[in-house]
C-alpha cells in the first residue's frame, strides 16, 4: 500500500517511522497590511486560489526568461519581420468559426 503526503511524497508503511526527516518545507505567517491583503484578493483568478499561488505568480513575472523562451522570441519576431504569420481574422474565416470577443 502507498501513501501520498502533503508535500507530494510517495511512501509505503514500512518507512512510516523516517517521515520527519521529510518535512522540509514548513509552514510560516507572514504579516501583511490589510491593504496588501486587499491588493492580494483583487489578484486571485478564482475565489479558492491559494495566497501562494497569488505570489508565486507574482515571483514568476519578475523573473528573467529562460534561454529557450529568449530563442523563442526572436525566432517568431524574425518571422514576423517576414511575414510569416496569418491574420486572426483570416484564421477565423478558413475555420469558419465565428468568435464574437477576440480576446483570449
Amino acid at each position: 500500500m502507498r501513501f501520498n503526503n502533503v508535500f507530494g511524497l510517495t511512501f509505503t508503511p514500512k518507512n512510516l517511522n523516517t517521515i520527519p526527516s521529510y518535512i522540509i518545507n514548513m509552514v510560516t505567517t507572514i504579516q501583511i497590511s490589510d491593504d496588501l491583503l486587499g491588493k492580494l484578493k483583487t489578484m486571485k483568478i478564482h475565489e479558492k486560489e491559494s495566497y501562494e499561488s497569488v505570489l508565486w505568480d507574482l515571483i514568476e513575472d519578475s523573473m528573467e526568461l529562460s534561454e529557450e523562451t529568449k530563442r523563442n522570441i526572436a525566432i517568431s519576431e524574425k518571422q514576423i519581420k517576414e511575414g510569416k504569420f496569418r491574420k486572426w481574422e483570416d484564421i477565423k474565416r478558413d475555420l469558419k468559426i465565428n468568435v464574437r470577443n477576440n480576446s483570449f
